[in-house]
């Protein structure tokens, strides 16, 4: 993982092993992740599909615009550099990347997540990773993955506990506010199990 990636050595254990779980207890449905970036993340989560599970497909979301708009769940000292069109990349690049790593290619979608509809997502979802960096966007993801997501399924989101990124947390506890789930806080990631 190079550091223009936005995810740690830490954090990519850990998303990996939950994926790992998923898939060697055969959950039923599809891999999903909203917030893909430049794909680094993406192609190690293809890596373990293509190894122990490659019937199944990933699904990737992203905007390639960089960051919607700020709200003010959002606002935090420590997150100022956080803003509106920053992080940009370019879906080209995601697909060079599956390209040179001689992977299958994800199925990739560019949209804000708030323009999404069911349409767009797998009937089934067994594991889905969320790194919308802001509350909007991991609400309106959550949102949309919800009611597609099998028995058993896991659900990893991104910047839980990130000060510089306050309303991913915002949104995760008031979304378990009215629904059935499971949390684990682990490399300031958020692990959620529905119950």
């Amino acid at each position: 993982m190079d550091k223009n990636d936005q995810i740690s050595a830490k954090e990519l254990q850990v998303i990996l092993r939950e994926l790992r779980n998923v898939l060697e207890r055969q959950v039923e449905g599809d891999v999903v992740e909203l917030g893909c970036y430049k794909g680094a993340t993406s192609v190690e989560l293809q890596k373990l599909i293509t190894k122990l599970a490659p019937t199944k497909r990933q699904y990737l979301y992203d905007s390639f615009a960089g960051l919607p708009p700020k709200s003010q769940q959002d606002n935090s000292p420590a997150g100022e550099q956080f803003r509106g069109g920053e992080l940009p990349a370019s879906k080209a690049e995601v697909i060079r990347k599956f390209r040179q790593a001689n992977l299958p290619l994800p199925v990739v979608k560019k949209s804000w997540f708030s323009e999404l509809t069911s349409e767009d997502i797998p009937r089934r979802i067994c594991f889905a990773f969320l790194d919308g960096d802001f509350y909007g966007s991991i609400k309106d993801s959550l949102k949309l993955i919800w009611p597609y997501l099998s028995m058993g399924a896991t659900i990893v989101v991104d910047d839980y506990q990130n000060e510089a990124l306050p309303g991913a947390q915002k949104a995760v506890d008031e979304w378990l506010k009215s629904h059935q789930a499971s949390l684990k806080v682990e490399a300031s990631l958020a692990i959620i199990r529905p119950t």
